[in-house]
């Protein structure tokens, strides 16, 4: 896997919309502002918006290959180093017959996104480069009144400031999106998230040791779209790796996640990685009946009771989230429930 080199002050990241289109739209443009000085002046970056981005959502529902335009305008371009997704969606995928693998590979970049983004880290993987999953424009680079500390820390220490290993804590605190959400409107631009203190941490599901491997993985709501396309990973692709999925805000119900693991049991996958990463539930209510699932799908169906679960994982729907960058090899040690980068995330 190719990883490309650290940002620095005064080099370019573009801002692409590969998937919803709303940071165009009126009522969401503030977002963009706010993300745009951020980006400047507290990590001296110069921020370009690619053509089509702003084109809202309507235009880029219906033009997909002009999302890729960007994309690959993007990445061609060699005065930009890295390419930050405006937003996640639920249609990425729509992008995939546009897609020139070749460029991507030739020109590396810091990539970062979430969610649906997950389609593009894919694409990024098939290429073979590294990419970091974790922190979009909308959501973690335009939160009201300042980046949580959490996230900030884990944006510097893997694209600014790579260190040679990096342990990746369990975040202090956590949001409760489903009864505190603060909604994107301009009149809440100096309202500040209310963090609670996290009384949990990180939690073993199941298995015991340490595990390593490439880490691997996304939104599990995504792998629907992405299973049986090009940018699907072999069975080969998957084996040694550390898998790491989340969820989204949409409230998967129980039985979905169960019918999704369970195709990941077919496929073998559960048979080819060294341990599962799993982040902490977009809604608090699924907290307890996901841990469940996971057991019983994973340790009594798929007969795999020794793979080592780490839950409760910073990544995702979940704030504060953190950045795992796909390609790098990390350490889960079971037994003393940490997650250690065993490498530096960027160049």
């Amino acid at each position: 896997m190719i990883k490309p080199k650290h940002l620095r002050a005064g080099d370019t990241a573009a801002i692409v919309s590969l998937s919803s289109g709303i940071l165009g739209e009126d009522w969401a443009i503030h977002k963009l502002a706010i993300a745009r000085e951020r980006l400047e002046r507290d990590y001296g970056l110069q921020v370009r918006v690619m053509p089509n981005a702003l084109k809202g959502v309507d235009y880029l529902d219906r033009h997909p290959e002009a999302r890729a335009s960007d994309l690959m305008d993007a990445f061609r371009d060699p005065s930009i180093r890295a390419v930050f997704s405006a937003i996640g969606g639920d249609d990425t995928i729509r992008l995939l017959p546009y897609v020139d693998f070749d460029v991507l590979r030739d020109n590396p970049k810091i990539f970062t996104g979430f969610s649906d983004t997950t389609t593009n880290h894919m694409m990024m993987f098939k290429a073979g480069l590294c990419s970091y999953y974790g922190a979009s424009v909308m959501t973690n680079f335009a939160e009201y009144v300042r980046i949580n500390d959490y996230t900030a820390r884990m944006i510097r220490d893997t694209r600014f400031e790579p260190k040679p290993t990096l342990e990746i804590p369990s975040a202090p605190y956590w949001y409760d999106d489903e009864d505190e959400k603060i909604w994107w409107k301009e009149e809440n631009i100096h309202t500040l998230r209310q963090y609670h203190p996290e009384k949990i941490g990180y939690e073993i599901l199941q298995g015991t040791g340490a595990a390593e491997g490439e880490l691997l993985g996304g939104c599990l709501d995504v792998f629907i779209e992405l299973t049986g396309t090009p940018l699907w990973p072999s069975l080969d692709a998957w084996r040694g790796k550390l898998l790491f999925l989340e969820t989204s805000e949409v409230d998967m119900s129980c039985d979905l996640l169960t019918w999704i693991l369970r195709n990941l049991a077919a496929q073998g996958i559960f048979d080819a990685v060294n341990g599962i990463l799993v982040g902490k539930p977009a809604r608090r209510s699924k907290y307890e009946p996901y841990k469940e699932v996971y057991r019983r799908v994973v340790g009594r169906e798929a007969g795999r009771p020794d793979l080592p679960i780490l839950y409760n994982i910073n990544i995702g729907h979940a704030e504060p989230i953190g950045v795992l960058p796909i390609g790098v090899r990390a350490r889960l040690d079971a037994d003393k429930k940490t997650l250690t980068l065993l490498e530096s995330a960027t160049e």
